[in-house]
């Protein structure tokens, strides 16, 4: 398994804008007013995941005070990192596509609309960043005698 594509997550975010601007064109007026509960589900998880990357970089790393980490947490660490990567793009790009409708019409129930909107935009970019953080975080640093080591010698 390799690290997130950035192409991945540019695609699936476009993809997901284009969907909403096709959903909120033909369906916006029998949509109730947008709720907060997803923002603040998004929000919430970015901030688990940015503690994870945290602790669990100090413990990949083996500072002093921290336990050594567990393999197979690291790997579920990463799975969950990937998915939610995934996710916050589809959010941001559905979140992107329904700002951008939003701001361009200009009726009442549009603009009351715009902050709750707005806030899911940012909290699923957070999404995004923390989850590529926890990602990035989850990798092994090279040892120093590693890099004594030629590109087909192996690593032991």
């Amino acid at each position: 398994m390799g690290p997130t594509r950035p192409a991945t997550l540019v695609v699936s975010a476009l993809a997901a804008a284009a969907v909403a601007w096709l959903l909120v064109t033909s369906y916006y007026t029998v949509f109730p007013p947008l709720p907060w509960l997803p923002t603040v589900t998004l929000m919430g998880l970015a901030v688990l995941e940015a503690y994870a990357a945290v602790n669990t970089r100090a413990r990949v790393e083996r500072r002093p005070g921290r336990d050594p980490v567990d393999p197979l947490a690291v790997a579920r660490f990463v799975v969950l990192a990937k998915a939610s990567s995934l996710v916050g793009a589809i959010f941001a790009g559905f979140y992107a596509g329904l700002l951008v409708w939003l701001v361009i019409e200009a009726t009442n129930a549009a603009s009351n609309d715009i902050p709750a909107t707005a806030s899911g935009l940012i909290a699923s970019l957070a999404l995004v960043g923390a989850a590529l953080w926890l990602e990035r975080s989850c990798r092994v640093p090279q040892r120093p005698d590693d890099e004594n080591k030629g590109p087909d010698e192996p690593v032991q």
